[in-house]
């Protein structure tokens, strides 16, 4: 692994990104997300076939963003981007509400899993837009 000097429990200072103004309480495993988006050119991934198959897999997927979607967004402190994910299940709730007898289920079970694949594919890079980039915007 290229990133084992990431890994040591000595000082973060060995890590790219460890000269921008990260808190000093990140998990190392952040740091080495952070270091590894820095390897593929920044948020927008430009260099990302550079990267290993499981540095890419590190770097663009996130599980917990998958198992628990805009909650983990809130947890992580990025909660306009959360609400920006509930927004289309709140409106399908205000339609069913609206018209009770409309059945969105499928539309509705869709619109849920697209959610936590969304999540799951840029919580990582969001997190390193807000810590590194100072960016917690909308989107």
């Amino acid at each position: 692994m290229k990133h084992d000097h990431c890994l040591k429990e000595t000082t973060v200072d060995d890590c790219k990104t460890a000269g921008t103004s990260l808190p000093s309480d990140l998990p190392q495993i952040w740091r080495i997300r952070f270091d590894l988006i820095e390897q593929a050119g920044g948020p927008s991934l430009p260099r990302k076939n550079k990267l290993t198959r499981g540095e890419r897999t590190r770097t663009l997927f996130n599980v917990w963003g998958l198992l628990f979607g805009p909650l983990y967004y809130l947890v992580k402190g990025m909660w306009r981007k959360a609400l920006l994910f509930w927004l289309p299940s709140l409106l399908l709730v205000l339609i069913e509400v609206a018209i009770p007898d409309i059945d969105l289920g499928p539309l509705d079970r869709g619109v849920g899993l697209a959610t936590a694949v969304l999540c799951a594919l840029r919580a990582n890079i969001d997190y390193y837009k807000k810590m590194v980039l100072h960016d917690n915007g909308w989107w």
